[in-house]
């Protein structure tokens, strides 16, 4: 107990110092919420990697999916590695710094209502990224509070109430560079820490080769796998695991919180250097907590497994989000202290850029000139800072909520938060901001189509999942199928409408012009 009570104090104390430290750097809204568009390849790159991967998915993503798809799971951490982070850095990086900057667009929000000439858009845009941010903040809560009470036996209510105060100091004091230095550190304490939980916990099974060998005699009679099964290349059920890639790889293209890590690159020829590092981070993080969930059914004896409601397959007893700190709670007491730093800094790093995206969102894109007709710098900073406070109280409140049995059924594990939050929010954005980028005939219309089609069908999937189509009742397929929908949606409705000001958007486009000049003077 000493040693994880004193892992996690040190922990405390550095990401004080540091959000302290760069409380003088963070007094204006430019440097509060991007850092002056000065961060350098390797802390946009960590902090990207650190925004994309906490508890969500070390506690509730590879728990579910590693126990559903077994050995296969591994392939959504590729897919996180190669879709989420290589491609989104080369395909989203560059033209994101420049639009950006050139349009004076400080969040996502902001890039819509500049880019296609409508404030209605950008409030639209502002009221879905607060409302559907606040679950996945909440997920969280949950699947850190989950590992604390495994390692400290505390009530789950003081982890999150510690997290939130713990993030609130740091944020509300130094701002986005407080942010992404602290991401920098607490990027270094997850990659060493997932390689060593990684090579314990197989170690604990005998080995590597031993290890798959067992798994490959797991069956599950009630879901009808046979042994064999969870060591199949695409694992049992390929559809589903295709959502999970399409969901948490794809979906980061669209999530205000991750996009904005292009906005205050220094300059976009750092983005070559930004997507290698992102990509290795990506592989050891996100392949390695996949890796791990891969084989919870080594566990099951200690997990507990009965049928599910439907019938339809074996699940650990006290659910899909008790897996890892099942296999964790097999540890010595030094690696628990390590894999509670791990994902503590983790979820750290990750609920900051979820308040930052929040609160700046809201301030700048909602009240700012619209619910404030005259709001200052000054205003502006104390009223970002405030809400900052406002979403951790909300969503911590979410999490005791879901943890205490409020959200039974639809919302109850970590995964269903996610899905819903994701699914909305880069169903919403993800082909609206992609073809607003590269495609200067993308149309309002064909936004606010994606806007009410994505948020509609995610919230109808919490009220009345029953009545969808089997393979769209998991949020997760469903918020994959919104992603690629809007895909659809934009070209299709921009065929048969107009943009409001061509010359406008060629004015828009020419900053990629301009960019390539002094390269070709050279």
């Amino acid at each position: 107990m000493f040693i994880k009570i004193l892992l996690l104090v040190i922990f405390f104390a550095i990401t004080i110092f540091v959000g302290l430290y760069f409380r003088k750097r963070a007094s204006n809204v430019n440097d509060f919420v991007l850092g002056g568009r000065s961060v350098g390849p390797w802390l946009s790159a960590f902090s990207y990697g650190v925004t994309y991967f906490s508890a969500v998915v070390f506690v509730g993503f590879a728990g579910q999916f590693g126990w559903r798809f077994g050995a296969a799971a591994v392939w959504i951490g590729l897919g996180n590695a190669f879709i989420g982070s290589l491609a989104a850095w080369f395909v989203l990086g560059r033209r994101t710094r420049l639009m950006t900057h050139h349009l004076k667009a400080a969040t996502m929000p902001a890039f819509f209502g500049t880019r296609y000439f409508s404030q209605a858009l950008k409030i639209a845009a502002a009221l879905i990224v607060f409302i559907f941010l606040i679950p996945y903040t909440a997920s969280l809560y949950n699947g850190l509070s989950r590992l604390f009470e495994m390692a400290f036996n505390i009530p789950f209510a003081y982890c999150i109430i510690a997290m939130g105060v713990l993030t609130a100091i740091f944020v509300v004091a130094g701002g986005y560079l407080a942010t992404v230095v602290n991401d920098l550190i607490q990027g270094t304490i997850q990659l060493v820490g997932i390689i060593a939980v990684v090579v314990v916990a197989i170690t604990s099974k005998d080995g590597l080769f031993a290890a798959f060998r067992g798994l490959s005699e797991v069956s599950d009679e009630v879901a009808g796998i046979a042994a064999g099964g969870f060591t199949t290349i695409f694992g049992p059920n390929p559809i589903d695991l295709l959502g999970v890639v399409i969901l948490t790889s794809l979906g980061v293209w669209g999530l205000p919180q991750m996009v904005a890590r292009f906005y205050s690159i220094k300059s976009e020829k750092m983005i070559p250097k930004g997507a290698i590092v992102s990509t290795i981070f990506a592989l050891f993080v996100a392949g390695g907590c996949y890796f791990l969930g891969s084989f919870g059914r080594l566990w099951s004896d200690d997990i507990g497994m009965v049928a599910n409601a439907a019938g339809t397959m074996l699940v650990p007893a006290n659910g899909f989000d008790s897996v890892i700190p099942t296999i964790l709670s097999q540890m010595g007491e030094v690696m628990i202290g390590v894999v509670i730093v791990l994902v503590f800094a983790a979820s750290i790093s990750t609920l900051s850029s979820l308040v930052m995206a929040s609160a700046s969102t809201l301030t700048l894109d909602f009240l700012k000139g619209h619910v404030i007709k005259q709001l200052n710098e000054k205003g502006q900073l104390l009223i970002i800072r405030g809400l900052i406070v406002v979403f951790i109280i909300i969503s911590s409140s979410i999490a005791i909520m879901q943890i205490n049995g409020v959200f039974k059924g639809n919302l109850s594990f970590i995964a269903d938060l996610m899905g819903v939050s994701w699914g909305a929010l880069a169903g919403s954005f993800l082909a609206p901001f992609l073809y607003g980028l590269y495609w200067k005939r993308a149309s309002a219309v064909s936004v606010w189509c994606c806007f009410i089609f994505s948020t509609s069908v995610m919230i109808l999937n919490i009220f009345f999942r029953s009545s969808f189509p089997s393979i769209l009742q998991s949020p997760i397929n469903a918020g994959a199928f919104c992603m690629l929908a809007g895909l659809v949606i934009v070209p299709l409705v921009s065929a048969f409408t107009k943009v409001k000001d061509k010359a406008a958007v060629e004015e828009q486009f020419s900053c990629y012009e301009t960019a390539k000049l002094p390269e070709r003077t050279a």
